[in-house]
């Protein structure tokens, strides 16, 4: 196997994995929306700020890590997307800013704006952004308006290899319905991660009933929607490029085509929506309380690093140009050097301790 072709799709795979695990930390978020309307006491909104409030960073952590990871392997990827639908970006940073400082002063000394503006501020960014990722995210699929020409690199007047094609930066995103499809099933799954975290505590007390008829509504929207999020993308077209001539081409059920190809990538698929349906199950049937948030993270995780999965492999268009298919990004055409791959993949053994890092501070927080 080619090594270049090889270290493509292994970084592919790693961050299709940050963006799996970002999405399961989203339960912080998760839990914060319920500040304006399901915690309507005094003392419920401090138990959700209490719990919510010992793991924001690393939610934060990781969704800076994944755009660092995006732009170390697909460089292309990060300044077409990053830089080219900024509006969209920067309104999701923003509410993680908010969410940042919201939580210390909420009720800091000397807080002269009030508890309740940084309860807007965190319900917010549980709300919104949440729903915005989920957009972001839909892009891989539906793409975006730009262009690429590599060689207005040498413009000293403007060395920029993309440009986008509308003044809307990212904003049109928000007209695509697969987008907003995705926005409401990502908002859910964080919401439905979030009641089932906040069950996992103690002490909730008489607060746990209102977020077991939360998740009544919740839970089910949530699995509904994500199955037509699922068949909408398996029944979409998409575009296949060939590795030998970079030619990019539309295919009919290219997604369910790339999921069926790849086998591994299949059980993974599987394996999580099995996860998710027996930890809602389980739930709904009054078993394990604790063990219900950790089996339907993991079934989660699972299944979205599938779907980001499918997105690049097996010779998928994975940023499509809604302007010029031609211009439409690939593992091939946006990646890193062959060199700095290599140098990314030794630097990549240190992941598993991260991850470990991770699991002890998540016990330490706790």
């Amino acid at each position: 196997m080619d090594t270049l072709y090889f270290l493509q799709h292994y970084w592919w795979a790693l961050v299709a994995l940050l963006g799996a695990i970002l999405v399961f930390l989203l339960f912080v978020q998760g839990a914060q929306g319920l500040l304006l309307r399901t915690a309507s006491s005094e003392d419920e909104k401090d138990l959700v700020v209490k719990y919510a409030g010992h793991k924001w960073e690393i939610t934060f952590t990781t969704l800076v890590t994944f755009g660092g990871a995006a732009f170390a392997s697909f460089p292309l990827f990060y300044s077409t997307s990053f830089g080219g639908a900024y509006w969209l970006w920067i309104c999701i940073l923003l509410l993680f800013v908010i969410q940042a400082f919201s939580f210390e002063y909420r009720k800091a000394a000397g807080n002269i704006f009030g508890a309740r503006t940084f309860e807007i501020f965190l319900f917010l960014n549980g709300a919104l952004g949440t729903f915005l990722l989920g957009v972001a995210v839909g892009t891989f699929f539906t793409g975006g308006a730009f262009t690429v020409d590599k060689v207005s690199i040498t413009d000293a007047a403007s060395p920029a290899i993309s440009t986008w094609a509308n003044g809307w930066h990212g904003l049109d995103a928000l007209a695509n319905p697969m987008n907003l499809l995705l926005g409401v099933v990502v908002f859910l799954a964080a919401r439905t991660l979030g009641l089932l975290y906040l069950l996992t505590k103690p002490d909730v007390g008489a607060f746990a009933d209102k977020c077991r008829r939360r998740l009544m509504i919740t839970a089910p929207a949530f699995v509904l929607t994500f199955v037509a999020f699922v068949l909408w993308l398996f029944l979409r077209t998409g575009y296949v490029v060939d590795p030998a001539t970079g030619v990019i081409s539309p295919e009919p059920f290219k997604y369910l085509h790339n999921i069926l190809h790849t086998w591994w990538i299949a059980v993974v698929f599987l394996l999580g929506v099995v996860l998710v349906l027996a930890g809602l199950g389980r739930h709904f049937l009054g078993k394990g309380i604790r063990q219900n948030f950790y089996i339907v993270g993991a079934g989660a995780l699972l299944a979205v690093w599938a779907i980001l999965l499918i997105a690049g492999f097996n010779d998928t268009a994975y940023y499509v140009s809604t302007v010029d298919i031609q211009d439409s990004l690939t593992l091939y055409n946006s990646s890193s050097s062959l060199f700095t791959l290599k140098v990314m993949a030794w630097v990549s053994i240190a992941i598993p301790f991260v991850i470990a890092y991770i699991v002890w501070m998540w016990r330490k927080m706790r």
